[in-house]
């Protein structure tokens, strides 16, 4: 598998051989992020395989894929969590495959001095997507704000350029945004684990309906198995999703994937089920989402 630019969306066909287009295709959207290359980064080589289709990995941002997944392009994709509450209709939630903080994840962070609190005096916060859990989370623990939705690579820049106060930061910069010069306003994710006790649900994998349950058990079961195989071969998995880790080092790179691939992330559980419950009915009950979606898992 040849990779892009980090961050650069692309479409590849990992089997291309005259057989092999006989077989169904099997769209799978996922970031090109650390943590989501570990993952799968079984299917990717070809360690692991889906009976009966050939894969092609649709490389996006996560709001690009939650964007795909609206107009239900892909058959199978990482979507956030926030995002599922517009696309229970069309989608189920695999088991398998989630994003899931315990006391970690999303962060509000500004410029030294820039600020003096989290209490909602920031005017304009820039977000990573206007359908990220972040910004949901954001919304539902920094108060009134006027968002400044932007691709999470350009957050931190565009409180430089002067287009908000402050930034909410996912993916690695969870982890380097001191190292970068900035400062905590709000930790979300802790903010989450005191409100509620509850790990935070933060992405998802899941599978268009309209596939049926037999093809949804098959990418579940193989989802596992990449899943699985990663964490057997944590080496090569690892060497593999650095390609995507935007010139994070080895050490930080280990500790994200270790962070968001996870015994969550090998089933979501009931606590994780009750998370995604409880993020959804604290959501609709502050007007955020328009309703709280049901949740079929495969």
């Amino acid at each position: 598998m040849t990779s892009s630019a980090p961050g650069q969306a692309r479409e590849e066909n990992v089997n291309s051989a005259p057989a092999a287009r006989k077989q169904r295709l099997l769209r799978i959207g996922h970031s090109p992020d650390p943590d989501d290359a570990f993952m799968f980064h079984a299917l990717a080589t070809g360690a692991v395989e889906i009976p009966g289709f050939r894969v092609e990995h649709v490389l996006a941002e996560i709001e690009e894929l939650n964007a795909r997944a609206l107009r239900s392009e892909l058959e199978v994709t990482a979507v956030s969590a926030h995002a599922y509450a517009y696309l229970a209709d069309r989608y189920r939630v695999l088991r398998c495959g989630a994003s899931v903080g315990r006391g970690y994840g999303p962060v509000v962070v500004a410029r030294p001095g820039s600020t003096s609190a989290p209490s909602g005096r920031l005017r304009r916060v820039a977000l990573p997507g206007a359908r990220t859990t972040a910004a949901l989370l954001t919304r539902l623990y920094l108060g009134d704000f006027e968002p400044v939705v932007r691709p999470f690579t350009d957050v931190l820049a565009a409180v430089d350029r002067g287009e908000a106060d402050a930034a909410v930061v996912i993916h690695e910069a969870q982890l380097t945004y001191r190292a970068l010069g900035w400062e905590l306003v709000l930790d979300l994710a802790g903010a989450w684990a005191a409100d509620t006790g509850l790990p935070l649900p933060l992405g998802l994998d899941v599978v268009r309906a309209d596939l049926g349950p037999a093809v949804a058990r098959a990418v579940g079961t193989a989802l596992r198995a990449s899943i699985d195989h990663a964490r057997t071969h944590f080496d090569d998995a690892l060497a593999y999703a650095l390609r995507f880790g935007r010139g994070l080092a080895r050490d930080l790179g280990a500790r994200f994937v270790q962070m968001y691939v996870n015994d969550d992330t090998a089933d979501l559980g009931a606590e994780g089920l009750e998370a995604l419950r409880t993020l959804y009915a604290r959501g609709h009950a502050r007007g955020l989402i328009p309703a709280v979606p049901s949740l079929e898992v495969v």
